[in-house]
């Protein structure tokens, strides 16, 4: 090869060379991010209550601890632990014949003293023509008249007597003085019990209805008494890991005194509880229905975000982009949420997937199959639904 092929080849490499910087030199193409997948519901418009909720605790309406009133041994029991009584069911017998003997004696005396009295009038009666004629001193008759006192006393506590031995004769035989369920009985027979001890045999309580006792802090005892003074309150008991148990029950008591330590106010309400779902000691979460929130606008709780701005919530736009908003929440039920100031009926908003989206980002809603669907004014279905 000469030197002006070199020449050439040199000059061809210079100029490839040159166009291959100048290619490189050109700005890449902007990246677009893709729509980032969300799902969304509609702004709906319903009735949502406006309520306090709170812990209480189930508590018997009645509750009886029965506890024997004469000593002696237990001879018979007649219900077993757990059982369900009615008033007047027999629960123990107590040994009765101490009391027994003791009745016959004091009707006994009774027959006594009775005749010692018919005999001290008949004696009376005889010596009072004596007097006048004074076959009989003043104070002799003033003696009979003594007897006739004392046999009438000693009568009426003959009859004293008879009553106080017939009381505890009935003693003998407890029974149920209430409608409810027995406890775990704490004594066998043959086991001796004390009056004086205050001997404790088993407690009974009402399970049909059942209180419901709670408290509201001091703050919200004005809107209690508000609403309460308009008219009965409806408070909704569920067990706390069962709101479809939800039963209603009527509030009906307020306390007279806020509680110094703990600034907080006693309430109670009666439930109905025929089939003994809650039990006396259970603790329940308590709803109070002060009013009905009528066309209020509601979202899907897990729409609403907290900045630093406050509450706000993503607005999907026609053109399938995301509008920041921010918003003013009220009363919450379940997972809905009553928004009272940011958004209109029918407004389609981003219930899920807020995690890396902006003011303007793109987003693509995820239908109920799991397929992307780009017009924002159509929101997922089954999300859609819930909201209804």
């Amino acid at each position: 090869m000469n030197r002006t092929s070199h020449l050439g080849l040199f000059a061809f490499c210079a100029l490839a060379g040159l166009a291959l910087l100048s290619g490189c030199s050109k700005p890449p193409a902007q990246h677009q991010m893709p729509p980032r997948p969300v799902t969304a519901a509609k702004v709906v418009t319903k009735d949502m209550p406006l309520y306090l909720e709170q812990i209480g605790n189930c508590v018997a309406v009645e509750s009886v601890t029965i506890s024997a009133q004469v000593s002696g041994k237990i001879t018979d029991i007649h219900f077993m632990d757990g059982a369900d009584l009615k008033k007047g069911d027999k629960l123990f017998t107590i040994d009765p014949r101490p009391y027994q003997a003791s009745l016959d004696l004091a009707e006994a005396n009774l027959k006594k003293d009775q005749a010692t009295l018919e005999l001290n009038k008949s004696q009376m009666d005889r010596s009072k023509e004596l007097v006048p004629g004074n076959y009989l001193s003043p104070q002799d008759f003033d003696n009979l008249k003594t007897a006739v006192a004392t046999a009438e006393a000693q009568v009426k506590s003959d009859l004293a007597n008879i009553a106080t031995a017939k009381i505890n004769l009935e003693y003998c035989y407890i029974t149920s003085p209430i409608e409810g369920r027995a406890s775990v009985r704490l004594v066998d027979a043959g086991n001796v019990v004390s009056a004086t001890a205050g001997t404790q045999l088993l407690s009974i309580q009402r399970m049909d209805p059942m209180y419901v006792d709670f408290t509201v802090a001091e703050p919200d005892l004005p809107k209690v008494r508000e609403y309460l003074g308009s008219g009965k309150l409806t408070a909704q008991v569920y067990p706390p890991d069962d709101e479809k148990a939800m039963r209603n029950a009527e509030l009906f008591f307020v306390d007279n005194a806020v509680q110094l330590a703990t600034g907080t106010v006693k309430l109670r309400a009666i439930l109905p509880n025929k089939d003994r779902f809650f039990w006396p000691g259970q603790f329940v979460r308590v709803r109070i229905i002060l009013k009905e929130l009528k066309g209020a606008l509601v979202v899907p709780y897990s729409a609403v975000q907290i900045s630093q701005q406050g509450p706000y919530v993503f607005v999907i736009k026609p053109d399938s982009t995301a509008d920041i908003r921010p918003v003013a929440p009220g009363q919450r039920l379940g997972n809905e949420i009553v928004i009272t100031k940011g958004l209109s009926d029918g407004e389609n908003v981003v219930a899920t997937g807020q995690l890396g989206i902006g003011p303007g980002s793109k987003v693509s809603v995820i239908t109920a199959e799991g397929t992307p669907s780009h017009g924002g004014s159509a929101p997922v279905k089954a999300t859609e639904e819930k909201a209804k």
